[in-house]
């Protein structure tokens, strides 16, 4: 890593660590294999075509607590190393809610040096909402406002991103999502103001990504890492996490999410082609202490094919 870069994640590190956590996108303790989620200029940078699939449950045991789905492929275009495109589909069940997101990404890439890359990241597509008001508790069963429920109400979006990386460092910011949308229900149960009740306020969220693989040994790698993102008007969450590669095969980490969560994680390459992972979060908050939340439970695959012989000798890390 070039001592401009290690400055800066440096920088960024000192200042994320004095944040605490906050959420409204869908969140990951596996971010560093879903990268292209957040970052549309990731797309194309591991140089095969990478498919991956992740389930999320989030607080196993409390009613209506959050759960995500995510899709996601990118791919170099052709022979070309400049470009490539990606397609992610994510799912976001949240009590009476859910979310279907859908995006295209592209990146263009510029080699900065013999190592160096930097890419250029647009994100296109939209969103559909689901509001089920029926399974809400109701104070006053006669509200108006519980009568309707939002059915597959649809918002588009367009999304940009930067992604500097070598053979052992990377580094990206992005804000996969730049239209702010309101959704809401105009109240006409008063003839004398004009309520607005809002159901759920889609704000932009700004990430920041970066780690550094150090080879310790021939059949040993270490990655620490950190994923920050800001969302204004909510507390910034911060995600450190530690990495170790075993024999190229095993990968053992634990990860912590600034005053909220510890995590473990458990990779394992099954093949050059497949990788499977697992990651459990243990809440640090009041929330962790009740006898109805289980904790965080993530299941991770990965398929990459049309790989070249020296990756399938020295897999990414990242």
């Amino acid at each position: 890593m070039n001592k401009e870069l290690m400055i800066f994640m440096l920088v960024i590190f000192g200042i994320a660590s004095t944040s605490v956590s906050g959420q409204q996108d869908a969140q990951y303790t596996q971010y560093m294999y879903n990268t292209v989620s957040v970052n549309p200029a990731y797309a194309g940078s591991r140089g095969v075509l990478s498919i991956m699939g992740l389930h999320r449950s989030q607080w196993v045991g409390l009613d209506g607590a959050p759960r995500t789905q995510t899709l996601t492929l990118n791919t170099p275009i052709g022979n070309s190393e400049r470009m490539g495109v990606g397609l992610s589909i994510v799912n976001d069940e949240i009590g009476p809610t859910d979310e279907t997101y859908f995006n295209i990404d592209f990146s263009y890439t510029i080699p900065t040096s013999e190592q160096g890359k930097l890419s250029f990241g647009l994100k296109a597509g939209g969103h559909l909402l689901n509001v089920d008001l029926q399974r809400l508790s109701q104070f006053n069963s006669n509200d108006e406002l519980f009568e309707n429920n939002i059915d597959n109400k649809f918002s588009p979006n367009v999304g940009v991103g930067v992604y500097y990386h070598t053979d052992r460092s990377y580094v990206g910011i992005s804000a996969p999502n730049l239209l702010e949308t309101d959704h809401f229900d105009k109240s006409t149960t008063s003839t004398t103001s004009n309520a607005v009740s809002f159901l759920a306020e889609e704000r932009i969220n700004y990430y920041l990504i970066a780690g550094h693989v150090f080879h310790l040994s021939d059949d040993l790698k270490f990655k620490p890492a950190i994923l920050s993102k800001l969302v204004f008007g909510a507390p910034l969450q911060v995600d450190v996490s530690a990495n170790f590669l075993l024999y190229d095969r095993v990968t053992l980490g634990a990860a912590y999410r600034w005053s909220a969560a510890l995590s473990a994680m458990v990779g394992f390459q099954v093949s050059d082609s497949m990788m499977i992972g697992f990651a459990y979060d243990k809440e640090t908050t009041e929330l962790g202490q009740t006898q109805f939340n289980d904790g965080s439970y993530e299941v991770m695959l990965r398929f990459e094919l049309f790989k070249k012989y020296n990756r399938m000798l020295t897999p990414r890390f990242f």
